[in-house]
C-alpha cells in the first residue's frame, strides 16, 4: 500500500476538505448556465444550438404574467411587511426582558429550521373546513357552519401563505435585529428619558433608526425568497393567478421537452426581478461600509 508522507498529507488536507464544496458548486453553477442557455433555445443535446429570443418574447406576451407578477410582488411584500413588524416587535421585547443571547438565538432558530412544507401542512390541518380551528369556532357557536370559515388553500388573499411565510420570516427578521437592539448603549435611551421622551418614543426614535439597515437589509431579503419561493403558493395558491414560480414550475413540467425552454424564460424573467433587489441590497451594503469609514 502506497504511503504519502506526512508533509503532503497536509499539503493537500485543503484541498480534499474544500473538495465536495467545489462539486456542489460545479454542479449548481452548471444548472444556472445550462437553464440560462435553454431559455435562448439552446439546446445541444437536442442539436438546437442557434440563439433565439423567441421564447422570452412570448413569455413577456403572455397574457397571465402581469398578473402573476402582481400576484407574487403582493404576496412578497404583504409577507415582509409584517415580517418586519413582528420581527422587530420580537426583538424588542427579548431585549426589554434581559433574556441572555443563547436563549435569544435558540428561541428564533427553531421555527427558521422548519420546513416551509410542514408549516404548509400544518396550516391546512388547523385552517381548512375540517380544520381544528374552524371546528373550534363552530363548538363556540361562532360559526354556523365549519366550512363557512374562509378557506386556506387556494384563498385569491394568499393569507395562508403569508402565514406560513411568517412562521419563519418573522424569527429570522429578529434574528437580524435582535444583536444590534441588545448591543445598544442604555446612555442614549437614559438620555432621550432626560428630554422628556418616553420609553415608546426612544425606541422609535433612537433604536429604530439605529438598526436601520438591518432592517432594511432583512426586509430585501425576505421579499426576495418570498418572491421566488414555489412549494408554497403550489401547495396553497389559488387556481388563478399564480405565483410565478408555480408558473414556471407548471410549464417546465410539460411533456414536450422543448416547451423547457419557456419554462426557462419564465425563469429568466423571475431572475431579472430578483437581481434588481438583489442590486439594492448590495446598494444599502456599500452605503453602511462608507458610512463605517
Amino acid at each position: 500500500m502506497l504511503k504519502i508522507p506526512r508533509k503532503t498529507r497536509r499539503a493537500i488536507a485543503p484541498y480534499a476538505l474544500a473538495l465536495p464544496g467545489a462539486v456542489l458548486l460545479f454542479i449548481f453553477f452548471y444548472g444556472v448556465i445550462n437553464g440560462v442557455f435553454q431559455g435562448f433555445g439552446i439546446m445541444p443535446f437536442l442539436g438546437r444550438i442557434e440563439f433565439t429570443l423567441d421564447y422570452y418574447i412570448e413569455a413577456f406576451t403572455r397574457s397571465d404574467l402581469s398578473s402573476s407578477i402582481v400576484y407574487s410582488l403582493y404576496l412578497s411584500a404583504v409577507s415582509a411587511v409584517l415580517a418586519i413588524i413582528g420581527g422587530v416587535a420580537i426583538s424588542a421585547v427579548m431585549t426589554r426582558a434581559r433574556t441572555s443571547r443563547l436563549t435569544r438565538l435558540v428561541n428564533i432558530q427553531i421555527p427558521i429550521m422548519t420546513m416551509h412544507s410542514l408549516v404548509a401542512l400544518a396550516v391546512i390541518c388547523l385552517f381548512t373546513g375540517s380544520g381544528l380551528f374552524p371546528r373550534l369556532l363552530y363548538h363556540l357557536g361562532i360559526v354556523s357552519d365549519p366550512n363557512t370559515f374562509v378557506s386556506v388553500v387556494g384563498a385569491s388573499s394568499g393569507w395562508g401563505i403569508i402565514l406560513v411565510y411568517l412562521w419563519k420570516e418573522i424569527p429570522f427578521v429578529a434574528f437580524c435585529t435582535v444583536t444590534i437592539m441588545a448591543n445598544i448603549s442604555d446612555s442614549l435611551g437614559e438620555a432621550a428619558a432626560t428630554l422628556g421622551a418616553n420609553p415608546l418614543k426612544t425606541f422609535f426614535t433612537v433604536t429604530l433608526p439605529l438598526c436601520k439597515g438591518a432592517i432594511v437589509k432583512a426586509f430585501l431579503i425576505v421579499f426576495t425568497f418570498a418572491f421566488g419561493s414555489y412549494e408554497v403558493p403550489f401547495l396553497l395558491g389559488p387556481t388563478l393567478p399564480k405565483a410565478m414560480p408555480v408558473l414556471a414550475y407548471i410549464e417546465f413540467q410539460d411533456p414536450d421537452i422543448i416547451n423547457r425552454c419557456y419554462a426557462m424564460a419564465l425563469n429568466g424573467i423571475m431572475v431579472l426581478i430578483c437581481s434588481l433587489f438583489a442590486l439594492v441590497y448590495f446598494i444599502v451594503l456599500q452605503r453602511e461600509r462608507k458610512g463605517r469609514m
